[in-house]
């Protein structure tokens, strides 16, 4: 099986969702960047960065943050959101069955694949780290991913644009491929992806199917 981490990977969301979070937080009295946001946070779930954020100011965010912030992420993604390049032309060509393993909340994955046309290429097999304990870089949603579908970690490859997602794909045992094709990728990125764990990077969804083919032969 194939698993799909969703922001950055099939959807061009990242830079959408770190200008959102940046807004939100420099508007309730945490001056922040967009950039900063994306290089600490990039692939980590909403209550895991709020958490990081109280516990290094010292200070408590709004009681309303966490909706305030789906609320204005979910309208940006819907009126401006894009397949990553060439995005359907990998999920067309991948054989074999394919599912989605986001940190993101389920109405955020769900609503970022029916406007961006991606919804049939997965049916049911979408799954939140909202619905395991630790989000990543725990192995985690991986391990649940592969128990609800049934297949063994060892036969899952994930594909995943942050060092947290790649380094829990490590560490549930999976072969994780890393993948630098999204707007937000810098130029540091492969290099970091490579050392969170990543077995090969790639710049480019074209070459997805080649390149499971070489590491497994499917």
């Amino acid at each position: 099986m194939v698993i799909f981490d969703c922001n950055g990977v099939l959807v061009d969301s990242e830079p959408i969702a770190a200008e959102v979070l940046a807004g939100e937080l420099t508007r309730a009295g945490f001056v922040i960047t967009a950039e900063v946001v994306a290089h600490y946070f990039t692939g980590r779930r909403p209550t895991d960065i709020f958490a990081a954020i109280e516990a290094a100011t010292h200070r408590q965010l709004p009681a309303d943050f966490a909706a305030v912030v789906a609320a204005a992420t979910l309208a940006r993604l819907r009126a401006e959101l894009r397949t990553t390049p060439h995005a359907e032309y990998a999920l067309t060509w991948l054989r074999g069955p394919k599912c989605v393993a986001s940190s993101s909340t389920m109405d955020r994955v769900e609503a970022s694949l029916d406007c961006t046309g991606l919804t049939r290429f997965f049916g049911p097999n979408l799954f939140s780290a909202s619905e395991v304990p630790r989000g990543k870089p725990a192995p985690d949603l991986f391990l649940h991913v592969a128990a609800k579908i049934g297949v063994q970690p060892a036969d899952c490859i994930v594909v995943e644009d942050a060092p947290a997602g790649i380094a829990a794909a490590r560490a549930a045992g999976m072969t994780p491929i890393g993948f630098v094709g999204g707007r937000h990728a810098g130029p540091n990125l492969a290099s970091e992806l490579t050392a969170a764990g990543a077995q090969v990077v790639i710049p480019d969804l074209r070459a997805l199917k080649a390149t499971v083919i070489e590491l497994r032969g499917w």
